[in-house]
């Protein structure tokens, strides 16, 4: 492949409905201007509405994908979505460079409530990979169960669960507010050093396939060669035209329109 190319990789599940997951990272990616790579994890029957079912992928063939991927172009920043079972995750933990910046956006339930990532496979993701990561994304059910905090349900509830999921070894982790309510959406990326806030207007109606958008969109700026703090603004600018321009098929819920 050419060499002005720069290329950002997601390993995540694939959505059918395009909403979410690798379909949605990949569109995401190209819209920060990145080639978009990607290594499939998981299947699932979806769409924007529930999740119905999901297959992992066998881990040898998730191991093998990366590593025929990594030996054409290297990527400037990985991301993970979903992540299936304790197996992909060491799978995927053995053989990602550590000197790429790795993005974890920790998907383990969707929106309509399937549980994509179980106890066990929970407790991969901390020790394996949330150690070595660069950025972590949860969303508040997701950091409810990372940081051991029940019920967050306060801007300083999501703070202080962002200081203990940073504790579990990344550089940052961007706490996202979109189930808090209230009349903006607010997520803060929080170091050890500072906790700076990004707020948007927030839209009255759920959105199918935003942290996906979100994380995918940081992940390809900084691939691009961007900082941290010009990646996430940028993103959320990204996401938040694209919730605005949201569209739904038969049901009620939306998708991120990019």
């Amino acid at each position: 492949m050419n060499q002005q190319y720069v290329a950002a990789l997601s390993i995540a599940g694939s959505d059918p409905s395009g909403g979410a997951g690798i379909q949605m990272d990949l569109k995401t990616f190209a819209k920060t201007g990145v080639w978009g790579m990607a290594v499939i994890t998981a299947l699932t029957a979806q769409n924007a509405a529930r999740v119905t079912n999901s297959w992992p992928v066998e881990p040898d063939a998730v191991r093998e994908q990366i590593i025929t991927v990594l030996e054409d172009m290297i990527p400037g920043a990985i991301k993970t979505g979903m992540l299936a079972d304790s197996e992909i995750i060491q799978a995927v933990a053995d053989t990602i460079p550590k000197n790429i910046p790795l993005v974890i956006d920790p998907v383990m339930i969707s929106t309509s409530g399937y549980r994509l990532l179980d106890d066990d496979a929970t407790d991969s993701l901390i020790k394996q990979l949330l150690s070595r990561a660069f950025l972590v994304t949860p969303n508040i059910p997701e950091a409810e169960i990372l940081s051991g905090i029940k019920n967050i349900s306060s801007e300083e509830d999501m703070k202080k669960a962002g200081k203990i999921i940073l504790s579990l070894g990344a550089e940052y982790v961007m706490m996202k507010g979109g189930h808090l309510g209230g009349e903006n959406s607010e997520d803060f990326l929080i170091s050890k050093n500072e906790v700076i806030n990004f707020s948007s207007i927030r839209y009255p109606y759920s959105i199918h396939g935003s942290g996906c958008a979100f994380s995918a969109a940081i992940t390809g700026y900084l691939a691009s060669g961007e900082d941290i703090i010009t990646s996430c603004r940028k993103a959320k600018n990204l996401i938040s035209q694209g919730i605005e321009r949201a569209f739904c098929g038969k049901g009620k819920m939306k998708m991120v329109n990019l």
